[in-house]
C-alpha cells in the first residue's frame, strides 16, 4: 500500500466512524425517548389500576408534566385548556369582567382596588366593600372560593353582586354589566413637577407601546422637558412592544435586541421600524430588583445607546425569551427558546439553569466568569447580573411594626374607617394626616392584637437558646429578663417612633378610598427616594452629562 493511499484509507475511517457515532448518538437518544415514555405511560397504567384511592388522570398527568418542565426553567410552562383565558389576559391585557382587585382578609373576600371608569367603579361599590354574594351564590367565609370565575364572564352579561359597607346596617346589592377590561400597560402618566413628567409602566402587553408613545406626546404638551419611565417591579411581557418603546426614544433603524437559540433559523435582530418620537429629552429610567425581561431589554438598550440615565436598584436578570408552542386539545407550551442580547451584545441572564447543582438548585453567574462591554460612549458594562443602574439608590427597609400594620389589614381597615368619618379630602398631592388623626389611629390600633417578632426579637431568642444550650442560662437569667423587658419596652414605643413610616403607608391606603391607582402614585413623589433623585438629575444638566459620559 503507497503512502497516499494510507493517508487516504485513515481519514476514510475516520469519517465512517464519526459518521456511525453520529447515526449511534441520535437512535440512542430517539431510543431514550421511546422508552422512559413507554414507562411513564406504563406507571400511570399501574397507578391507575391498583392506587388504593381513586385518581384524577388530568391532575395526576399534570403534575407529572409541571415537575418536567420544573427542572428546565421557571418560564417553560404547560397551559391546559383549562387556563387559556387566563394566559391570553396576561398577554393581551384583556378579559371580560367589572374592574375589580380582591383579597380575601380577616374572613371576608374584599375588594381592595377599583378600576376607574369600568363596571365597579361605576356601580357604586367601593374599596373596603366585603362581598357576600354573587348572582345568589354565597361566597362568605370560603376562602377557597375562586372569585374569578364568578367576576369574570362574556362583555355584556349582567349580574348582582351583595356586599357589606362599613356603616351601613343592611347589606347593599349592586347590579353591575360585565365589560371588557383592558389593563392599562401605563398604570399612571402624569407631571411631578412644572417640567418632569413620569409615565409609570407596569405590562408589556400588547399596546404598551402605543401607550407609552401617547403619554410621552401628552406630557409634552404639559410641559415636560424631562421625561421618568418608572418600570420598577415591572415583569415584562411581549417583546415586540419592548421594541416599540426603545424605538419612542432612539431613531429608526437603531438595533435593540437579537434573540439567538438552538434553531438558527428562529434567531432574529430586532430593530427600531419607526420615526421616534424624541431622541433629545432628558431620560431617567427607575429600576429595582423587580424589574425583568422586557423591562430590562427597554433600560438595557437606553442604557447601551447612552440615551438616558438608569436609577434605582440592579433589575432582575432575565435574558430568555418563551414562544408559545400549539398543543393537542387547545393546549399550550410557553418554551423558553433563545436568550436575548442587547445592543452591546451583552446577556443580563443571571441564573445558570443549564448547570444545576446536584441538590437541583441554581446559581449565579460568578463575578469573575462576567463579561466587560462598552456602550456607546465607551461606559463599562457587564454581562450575566442583570442590569446596574447609573446611580444607585439605597432603599430602607420599612420598621417591622409598619410591615406588621400593614400584613394584619389594619391600615386597610382603617382607611376604610376614615373614608366613612370623612366624605371628602382634599387633593391627593396635598392630603397629610394631621397629629389628631394620628392620635386618633393610635387609640383604635391599641385595641387590636399587635404581637409581632423584630430582629433583636430574634437575636435575643438565639441568644436565650445559646445560653440554655451552654449551659449558662442561670448564672445569666437576671440579665436576660432584664434585656427581655427593654426590648419589650422599647417595642411599645415603636408606634411612635416610627410614626413618619407608618403614617406615610396610612395616607397612601387612605388616598385609594378617593383617588384610586391615580392617587396612589401622586402621594408617594415627596417620599419616593428613587423619583427624587431622577429630579435631582434631570434638574442639573451638567452631572446628567457627566453620568452618561
Amino acid at each position: 500500500m503507497s503512502k497516499f493511499q494510507r493517508r487516504l484509507f485513515i481519514p476514510t475511517l475516520l469519517v465512517l466512524a464519526i459518521g456511525w457515532f453520529g447515526f449511534s448518538s441520535y437512535s440512542d437518544k430517539f431510543f431514550q425517548i421511546a422508552k422512559n415514555l413507554d414507562l411513564f405511560a406504563s406507571i400511570y397504567k399501574e397507578i391507575n389500576t391498583y392506587y388504593v384511592d381513586d385518581v384524577n388522570p388530568n391532575r395526576l398527568i399534570k403534575t407529572g408534566i409541571d415537575a418536567m418542565l420544573e427542572s428546565l426553567d421557571p418560564y417553560t410552562v404547560y397551559i391546559p385548556e383549562d387556563d387559556i383565558e387566563d394566559f391570553r389576559t396576561m398577554t393581551t391585557g384583556e378579559y371580560g369582567g367589572i374592574g375589580a382587585s380582591t383579597e380575601f382578609l380577616e374572613g371576608h373576600h374584599t375588594i381592595i382596588m377599583l378600576q376607574e371608569g369600568y363596571p365597579a367603579h361605576k356601580a357604586g361599590l367601593q374599596i373596603g366593600d366585603q362581598i357576600l354574594s354573587i348572582n345568589g351564590i354565597e361566597v362568605e367565609q370560603k376562602e377557597s372560593f375562586d372569585l374569578g370565575k364568578l367576576l369574570k364572564g362574556q362583555s355584556r352579561t349582567n349580574f348582582g353582586i351583595t356586599v357589606n359597607r362599613y356603616g351601613k346596617k343592611e347589606p347593599m346589592v349592586f347590579q353591575v354589566d360585565r365589560e371588557k377590561i383592558t389593563i392599562d400597560n401605563v398604570y399612571y402618566s402624569g407631571m411631578v413637577n412644572e417640567n418632569i413628567g413620569l409615565i409609570k409602566l407596569t405590562e408589556f402587553t400588547t399596546h404598551a407601546g402605543d401607550e407609552v408613545k401617547k403619554a410621552v406626546i401628552k406630557l409634552k404638551k404639559e410641559g415636560a422637558t424631562s421625561i421618568i419611565l418608572d418600570l420598577r417591579d415591572n415583569p415584562g411581557g411581549l417583546l415586540h412592544e419592548a421594541v416599540n418603546i426603545s424605538n419612542i426614544f432612539l431613531p429608526k433603524g437603531k438595533k435593540v435586541v437579537d434573540t439567538k437559540g438552538k434553531i438558527t433559523d428562529l434567531n432574529r435582530t430586532y430593530k427600531t421600524l419607526d420615526e421616534p418620537v424624541d431622541t433629545q429629552i432628558p431620560l431617567a429610567i427607575l429600576t429595582n430588583s423587580g424589574s425583568a425581561s422586557a423591562s430590562e431589554i427597554v433600560a438595557g438598550v437606553i442604557q447601551d445607546f447612552d440615551r438616558g440615565v438608569l436609577i434605582g436598584e440592579k433589575t432582575f436578570g432575565k435574558g430568555l425569551v418563551q414562544s408559545t408552542r400549539p398543543l393537542s386539545y387547545n393546549a399550550q407550551l410557553k418554551v423558553t427558546t433563545a436568550k436575548y442580547y442587547i445592543p452591546s451584545g451583552r446577556c443580563i441572564q443571571a441564573l445558570d439553569y443549564a448547570h444545576r447543582n446536584a441538590d437541583g438548585t441554581v446559581n449565579k453567574l460568578p463575578d469573575s466568569l462576567k463579561v466587560a462591554f462598552k456602550t456607546g460612549n465607551g461606559r463599562v458594562v457587564y454581562d450575566g447580573d442583570g442590569l446596574d443602574p447609573d446611580v444607585v439608590v439605597e432603599v430602607e427597609d420599612y420598621p417591622s411594626i409598619a410591615l406588621v400594620l400593614s400584613s394584619k389589614g389594619y391600615l386597610f381597615q382603617y382607611a376604610t374607617l376614615y373614608h366613612y368619618q370623612h366624605p371628602q379630602i382634599s387633593a391627593a398631592r396635598e392630603f397629610q394626616l394631621s397629629d389628631a388623626d394620628y392620635n386618633d389611629f393610635l387609640s383604635w390600633v391599641r385595641k387590636k392584637e399587635l404581637s409581632y417578632e423584630t430582629s433583636v426579637d430574634r437575636a435575643y431568642r438565639h441568644l436565650l437558646a445559646a445560653a440554655k444550650r451552654d449551659k449558662t442560662y442561670a448564672s445569666l437569667e437576671d440579665q436576660l429578663g432584664s434585656l427581655e423587658e427593654k426590648i419589650n419596652a422599647l417595642k411599645e414605643k415603636d408606634l411612635t417612633k416610627f410614626k413618619d413610616d407608618i403614617k406615610g403607608l396610612l395616607e397612601q391606603e387612605i388616598i385609594t378610598r378617593y383617588y384610586l391607582q391615580k392617587g396612589l402614585i401622586e402621594v408617594t413623589f415627596p417620599d419616593d427616594p428613587d423619583i427624587q433623585k431622577a429630579i435631582q438629575v434631570l434638574n442639573n444638566p451638567a452631572e446628567y452629562k457627566r453620568i452618561l459620559g
